[in-house]
């Protein structure tokens, strides 16, 4: 039996990362779904953690690729503009070389692992059934797992299942067929919920847990305020929002 441990949408948050990787202990593996950078304090020190993983399979979210100069920032809403240009002032180059190296899509097995959708892999919001029904002709494996909304979420091809989060306690789920999933957010939640969420997936059993952890926000804020990060970007983790 695998233990496979999916992130997502880390955002520069080290203290709710920890705290996931410590909740989980032993772990076969780690797909990581993009947005290591982005509204929180710990770039350097997260995306170092990260490249530590065993067997990790990592790619680019929309932050990322901002932070990189490959978007335009401009797309995004004044704060995480704001963030982003900070990231890129305080990313160091071994930071910049990873996050260049990331790819957008990966094909791993049965699963096709992309931030947005299958369809835009760094872009398309999967927030709606429909939205998400329309993504399954572009990929061809069996399984998807997407980030981005910083909502877990669980859409299948047959629509009678489908099904967006929040959850406040676990949820492990038998998959059949053809599905897209996500895990939510590790560091920076938005589904009413401040703790960092997180999924493990047993490719041999198609199980997927998706978990939630406390951490210790006040820290975080603590450090965001100290950084000269908008305060926003603060204040959402207490509520998750």
């Amino acid at each position: 039996m695998s233990r496979i441990l999916i992130l997502s949408d880390i955002h520069s948050n080290l203290t709710a990362l920890k705290t996931v990787l410590d909740t989980v202990g032993r772990m076969d593996e780690v797909w990581c779904l993009g947005d290591l950078v982005g509204y929180g304090p710990d770039p350097n020190e997260c995306i170092a953690l990260v490249r530590e993983l065993p067997k990790l399979q990592c790619i680019k979210g929309n932050h990322d690729a901002a932070t990189l100069g490959e978007v335009d920032q401009q797309t995004f809403n004044h704060e995480a503009s704001l963030a982003i240009t900070w990231t890129k002032r305080n990313l160091n180059s071994t930071s910049l070389n990873y996050l260049q190296g990331l790819p957008e899509k990966l094909v791993l097995g049965d699963v096709t692992l992309v931030h947005g959708s299958p369809r835009n892999p760094v872009w398309e919001y999967l927030t709606d059934t429909l939205t998400a029904l329309q993504s399954f002709p572009y990929f061809d494996t069996r399984l998807c797992f997407v980030g981005h909304t910083h909502v877990p979420a669980y859409w299948h091809e047959n629509p009678e299942k489908n099904s967006v989060f929040p959850m406040r306690d676990f949820l492990k789920i038998n998959i059949s067929g053809r599905a897209i999933l996500n895990p939510g957010s590790v560091g920076q939640p938005r589904d009413h919920d401040r703790r960092a969420a997180f999924a493990l997936f047993d490719p041999e059993q198609s199980t997927w847990e998706l978990r939630r952890v406390e951490y210790d926000i006040v820290s975080v804020q603590e450090r965001i305020k100290e950084s000269g990060l908008p305060w926003r970007h603060a204040m959402r983790l207490s509520d998750g929002w």
